[in-house]
C-alpha cells in the first residue's frame, strides 16, 4: 500500500488524483460531471453504484471509461433473461484426472459492469448479493475471496419494463448510490455530436493503481467527523421512517417504508469523501446534503397515496432536507 507522510498529504494526493481522473474521463464522456463525481465517490468509499437512465445516455461508456482510467481488472456482464448464477460466479467442472476444479466466473475482477441488471430473474440477481456484501463467493460449500478493490457498477433502463425483474429491496440496499442520468444540456449535446461523428478517438490514460485506491479508501474512513454532522445524518434517515418517534409528517403521509441503518452509514462515508474531493479535511452538513439524494432515493418506498398524487421520491427527499 502507498505510504504518505501524513493524512493531510494523502488527502492532497486524493484531491489531485480526482482532478486527473475527471480530466481523463472528460476526454471521452462529455458533460455528466455530477454523475462522474458520484461514481468516483462510491469507488473511493468502497461502495457499489446503480445508474438509471434511458438508452443512449452513455451509461455503459461512462463505466468503461472509468475502468480504463483505473489500473484494475474489468469485466462486463450483459444481463439477459436466460443468464444463470453460474454464468456470473463460475462453476465446478471435471478435469482430465476426474477431479472437480473450480472455473472462476466474470465476477472475479476488480470492476464489474452489470449491464441492464433488471433484465435477469431474481435467482440470478441474488448471485451478486454475497459478492457485493462479503466480497466472497461460495460454490459447493467452498468460499472463494474476491480481489480487492471490488466494485459492482450496474445499469438499469427505467422505461421498457416488459420482461424485466425489479431489483428486490435487499439487493437495492447493497448499492451505495442510485444515480439518475438526465438528458445532456443543449451545449453538451452539441459537443457530443461533434466528437462522436468524427474519426478521432481519445485514449484514456491510467491514473490510479489498485494500491493507490486501497490507500485512499482507508484514508476516507480515517477522516474525522464532528458529532453534530453524524447526528444530522442519522436524524435525516430517522425522518424517513413512518410511524416512528422522529418521523416527518411527509413520511407518515406518503411513505410505506423508510431507510435503514445502511443509509446513515453511507451518508457519513460519502460526506467524508465529498469533503476530501472539495479540498476539506472534515465534512460538514452541506457535504451530507450533497450526497443525500442518491443514497436515500432507493431506500424508501412510497405508499399508494404518494403514487396517486404523483409525488416522487426526490420531491419527498427535498422536503426532508
Amino acid at each position: 500500500m502507498v505510504q504518505y507522510n501524513s493524512d493531510v498529504a494523502a488527502a492532497e494526493a486524493l484531491n489531485e488524483a480526482y482532478k486527473r481522473l475527471t480530466s481523463e474521463i472528460s476526454k471521452v464522456v462529455i458533460g455528466q460531471e455530477e454523475t462522474v463525481r458520484l461514481l468516483l465517490t462510491a469507488i473511493f468509499c468502497q461502495g457499489h453504484c446503480l445508474l438509471v437512465g434511458v438508452p443512449g445516455l452513455a451509461k455503459t461508456l461512462l463505466i468503461q471509461t472509468i475502468a480504463g482510467a483505473l489500473d484494475l481488472s474489468f469485466n462486463r456482464i450483459q444481463f439477459t433473461p436466460d443468464l444463470m448464477p453460474s454464468d456470473i460466479l463460475g462453476s465446478e467442472t471435471l478435469d482430465q484426472e476426474r477431479r472437480f476444479k473450480f472455473i472462476k466466473g466474470p465476477v472475479f475482477a476488480n470492476i464489474i459492469l452489470a449491464d441492464e441488471i433488471n433484465r435477469t430473474p431474481p435467482k440470478t440477481q441474488s448471485a451478486l448479493l454475497e459478492a457485493m456484501q462479503e466480497y466472497a463467493v461460495t460454490i459447493a460449500g467452498q468460499k472463494y475471496p474476491l480481489d480487492r478493490p471490488f466494485f459492482v457498477l450496474a445499469t438499469q433502463n427505467p422505461i421498457e419494463q416488459e420482461g424485466t425483474y425489479p431489483l428486490p429491496e435487499a439487493q437495492l440496499d447493497r448499492f451505495m448510490f442510485n444515480v439518475f442520468l438526465d438528458y445532456p444540456s443543449y451545449q453538451s449535446e452539441l459537443d457530443i455530436v461533434k466528437s462522436t461523428t468524427s474519426d478521432q478517438k481519445y485514449q484514456v490514460q491510467k491514473v490510479l493503481s489498485g494500491e493507490d485506491l486501497l490507500t485512499f479508501q482507508h484514508l476516507v474512513r480515517r477522516v474525522p467527523v464532528v458529532d453534530n454532522v453524524v447526528e444530522y445524518a442519522v436524524k435525516l434517515v430517522h425522518k424517513t421512517r413512518p410511524n416512528t418517534e422522529m418521523a416527518s409528517p411527509d413520511a407518515n403521509t406518503y411513505l410505506e417504508w423508510g431507510a435503514g441503518p445502511r443509509a446513515s452509514q453511507a451518508l457519513i462515508l460519502a460526506a467524508k469523501c465529498n469533503a476530501l474531493l472539495n479540498g476539506k479535511y472534515s465534512p460538514d452538513i452541506e457535504d451530507v446534503r450533497a450526497v443525500a439524494y442518491p443514497i436515500i432515493r432507493h431506500r424508501i418506498v412510497r405508499n399508494f397515496k404518494a403514487e396517486a398524487e404523483g409525488i416522487t421520491v426526490d420531491q419527498l427527499i427535498k422536503r426532508l432536507l
